[in-house]
């Protein structure tokens, strides 16, 4: 019944033979997912304000946050919506990578909904134990990579940019990888996610970087002419990377500083999560650190600020994540969130530029 949906009515009627393009249903996927977020939008933030489903603001965050406490929270089931729902309408259901991310980005999802239920239950901003939330993480890294391990067209190999022949073939290693870089990617957009818009910024740049890096892996002849690995069904990738935009750009409109509504968990950990599976499945994961090099430096202040703490008890910066040290050098919030956005550009060009230089 779910393949009976848009794409294969190119097959029935010639007049929408049009819907055998990928490159249309990414545009079409982006403008469902901004249309969703734009009629959802609204209503899901006046039912979370109703139902008091405000933000817990930490109390050893900076005194500039106090002020957005009981803002409504868990905005990213809008994010998911936006996401799974265009994916479903506008792609090749057939194709197993599709699956595969929709089974990370939902499932991650999930385990950041039940750490946002726990934070608003409990007025508090612990959540879910980092114990219990890592265990969940993993295992549903653990499925994507097994999935991806035991299906036969998929090629274990690590590919590095700049080196055309370098691809080591990793075997039954690559399942470990591969849940290393999606648990990584997923806890580090949320480390990301303090400033209104800051997050999902980098997320609509990191998601049209790879829409492309999908849709040229799944193009065997593009493929072979940049000498990029050929991934034949990762080019419907590119759907589900239009609808990520379409979602960031929607959720965006309502994330915008000030924020009427924050994405918490739930949108957070699943947007990091998607990304981190499609550039697996892409073989775009070393290039990961470079397009997503925002998220990257956000989670290593935090490891760095710990480290040194818990080694000399000094503090490298004056709060980690380190959007929050420029909050108290004295940075206006709005001028660290649109040059963290400009870093954002800068560094997708440059991983764009790897597709060239080989």
């Amino acid at each position: 019944m779910l393949y009976h949906l848009l794409y294969p009515l190119h097959n029935e009627f010639s007049v929408l033979y049009i819907f055998r393009y990928i490159t249309f249903r990414a545009i079409y996927a982006t403008i469902t997912a901004l249309v969703i977020s734009f009629i959802l939008g609204p209503w899901l933030i006046d039912k979370l304000q109703r139902l008091q489903i405000g933000q817990s603001i930490r109390k050893v965050g900076p005194e500039s946050h106090f002020k957005k406490e009981g803002t409504p929270t868990m905005g990213g089931t809008l994010i998911l919506l936006a996401i799974v729902l265009p994916t479903l309408l506008w792609a090749d259901l057939t194709t197993v990578y599709v699956w595969v991310t929709l089974l990370v980005t939902v499932g991650f999802g999930a385990v950041g909904f039940v750490d946002d239920y726990r934070k608003v239950k409990y007025k508090n901003s612990d959540g879910l134990s980092a114990r219990k939330k890592m265990f969940w993480l993993l295992l549903i890294s653990c499925l994507a990579g097994v999935a991806l391990y035991l299906y036969p067209p998929f090629q274990t190999n690590l590919v590095f940019p700049f080196f055309k022949g370098v691809r080591p073939e990793l075997g039954l290693l690559y399942i470990p990888f591969a849940m290393l870089v999606v648990v990584g990617s997923g806890n580090a957009v949320n480390l990301t996610d303090g400033l209104d818009g800051l997050a999902i910024g980098p997320m609509i740049i990191a998601s049209g970087t790879y829409l492309l890096f999908a849709y040229l892996a799944g193009n065997a002849r593009l493929s072979e002419y940049l000498q990029i690995s050929s991934v034949q069904g990762a080019g419907e990738l590119a759907v589900l990377c239009g609808a990520m935009v379409g979602a960031g750009l929607g959720f965006l409109w309502f994330n915008t500083y000030p924020a009427q509504v924050f994405m918490g968990d739930v949108g957070s950990l699943s947007l990091g999560g998607a990304l981190g599976i499609i550039a697996v499945i892409t073989k775009q994961e070393i290039v990961l650190v470079i397009v997503g090099g925002i998220f990257v430096v956000e989670a290593l202040s935090v490891i760095f600020q710990v480290t040194s703490f818990r080694l000399y008890g000094k503090r490298i910066f004056r709060m980690a994540p380190i959007h929050h040290h420029f909050e108290l050098k004295g940075w206006p919030e709005p001028k660290i969130i649109v040059r963290f956005w400009i870093i954002s550009i800068i560094l997708a060009l440059v991983a764009l530029s790897t597709l060239k230089l080989r």
